[in-house]
């Protein structure tokens, strides 16, 4: 197998050197091959052939000075050399080392062989503490050694499980220092998505320990935003429909695009900073502030939308300090960053309609609002009123019942007074005797013979002289004076 990009590239095009062909190597620009050097090959690695190969001249070296095509050197040894010494292993005395033997088979092999797909099953994984990966591909009837240097797994979602069918591609090599075939894995890529589950599978789950998948943390999207930010591509169709929807729907509303790649290398880089820049921006002072962010791009395949499965990007839409809704892909295709977001659209329409209020609706639900408000008002003054006047008709009852109850009290209580009244009892026919001075005289003690009294009647007074003083029991008295004075 050759990299020539010649059309008339064949079998020869890689090849050892016979006895005939190594005389060549006498020449005196073939002195240069040392021990240290692989045995001359004629693969080509792709590049474009020297022109000097096509006039027969001196070819140009490549990795450690191995000929293009030593085949076309055609000056004559040096007189007296043997050709077995010119040639490095051809006798013991040019004996090439162990490391230039495993050296030059790599060479060979990664010169042979372009990068390919390979498939099989994985067997004995090992995720060294070096960073790099370990394990066997495998088929019923062989298996081969792979490694994935640590610089090449950013290529690849997830280490892959044993037993797990995956297509491989990489670099045939020779690890120099065991001599031992292994495939230079560079991409990997499971058959089916057993990957792309396990990786998504194990995001989701230090996602879910976070609580960032809790529905009780994400926050309601402002109704009536000022002004939006959209971070996406600036060059997409997700920008553009964005922007008809919002300019359809409401013209007073403020785009900021943050611009990001959504696919590709880089992206997840791209996106994380623009989240950073937001949050920036949030924080500072007469920024003006942000109401409501949408980030999110059109519809695309697995691999065109797995940026927005990333940890770091879900983990920054999360952090954001700004209600975000999300929108990647179409309906079927739903990603974490749809998850952790405030809210998931389905398309970055719909994340447009549901940021932005159309503007006609809302004025014309502030205009129902304000005669409902009216007409609220007017219910509750009637009501005031009407309990006024309850209030009023009540108060007078009361005052009313409450006068009456005191006049009867006045009523009982006067009845009372003037039955212990002295004037209830002079009408009751009885008299009351006084002095002259005004004093009552209620015993017999206070009265002399001849002396003046006043006498109150029940409808007047008499002026009086004591005739006769009688003490004792009254009607004893009373007859007593009545007996002739001469007795």
């Amino acid at each position: 197998m050759s990299r020539r990009r010649r059309s008339d590239a064949g079998a020869g095009d890689l090849f050892l050197f016979s006895s005939e062909q190594f005389e060549a190597l006498l020449a005196p620009g073939a002195a240069e091959l040392t021990e240290g050097t692989a045995p001359p090959l004629a693969a080509d690695d792709g590049e474009d052939v020297d022109p000097a190969e096509r006039d027969g001249r001196r070819p140009r070296r490549r990795r450690g000075g191995v000929a293009r095509n030593a085949a076309t050197v055609s000056e004559p040894a040096p007189y007296g050399v043997p050709a077995e010494a010119m040639i490095p292993g051809a006798s013991p005395a040019s004996a090439v080392s162990v490391a230039t033997l495993t050296q030059t088979t790599k060479d060979v092999l990664e010169g042979a062989f372009v990068p390919l797909w390979v498939r099989g099953e994985v067997t004995d994984f090992k995720a060294h503490r070096n960073g790099h990966w370990y394990f066997s591909l495998r088929d019923d009837r062989a298996q081969i050694k792979c490694v994935v240097w640590s610089r090449d797994q950013r290529r690849v979602i997830a280490p892959p499980d044993d037993g797990m069918q995956v297509v491989a591609l990489g670099q045939l090599t020779v690890f120099p220092g065991r001599g031992e075939l292994q495939f230079s894995v560079k991409a990997l890529d499971a058959v089916g998505d057993g990957l792309w589950r396990k990786a998504l599978e194990r995001t989701l789950g230090r996602l879910d320990a976070d609580g960032l998948l809790d529905p009780g943390r994400k926050r309601p999207i402002p109704r009536y935003p000022r002004r939006i930010a959209v971070i996406t591509s600036p060059d997409g169709a997700a920008l553009h429909d964005i922007v008809s929807v919002v300019r359809r729907r409401c013209a007073t509303v403020e785009i900021v695009v943050v611009p990001a790649k959504v696919q590709g290398d880089g992206a997840i880089d791209e996106l994380c900073a623009a989240f950073a820049r937001l949050g920036r921006w949030c924080d500072a002072p007469g920024a003006g502030g942000l109401d409501t962010v949408i980030v999110g791009r059109g519809g695309g395949g697995r691999e065109d939308l797995w940026a927005f499965n990333d940890e770091r990007v879900a983990r920054a839409v999360a952090e954001c300090p700004v209600p975000t809704i999300s929108a990647v892909g179409h309906e079927v295709d739903v990603t974490l960053c749809d998850l952790v977001a405030d809210l998931r659209a389905a398309t970055p329409s719909a994340a447009a309609e549901a940021a932005v209020p159309v503007l006609d609706d809302a004025r014309a639900e502030v205009r129902a609002l304000g005669a409902a408000l009216a007409a609220a008002a007017r219910r509750c003054v009637e009501r005031r009123r009407e309990h006024v006047a309850r209030t009023a008709r009540a108060f007078t009852v009361a005052a009313r019942q409450t006068a009456e109850r005191r006049r009867a009290l006045v009523e009982q209580t006067a009845a009372r007074l003037h039955a212990l009244s002295p004037l209830a009892t002079l009408a009751r026919g009885y008299a009351v005797a006084r002095s002259v001075d005004g004093e009552s005289l209620g015993s017999a003690r206070h009265f002399a013979r001849g002396m003046p009294f006043h006498l109150l009647l029940r409808d007047g007074a008499v002026r009086a002289r004591a005739e006769g003083v009688e003490r004792g029991k009254p009607l004893a008295a009373a007859a007593n004076l009545q007996r002739p004075e001469a007795e």
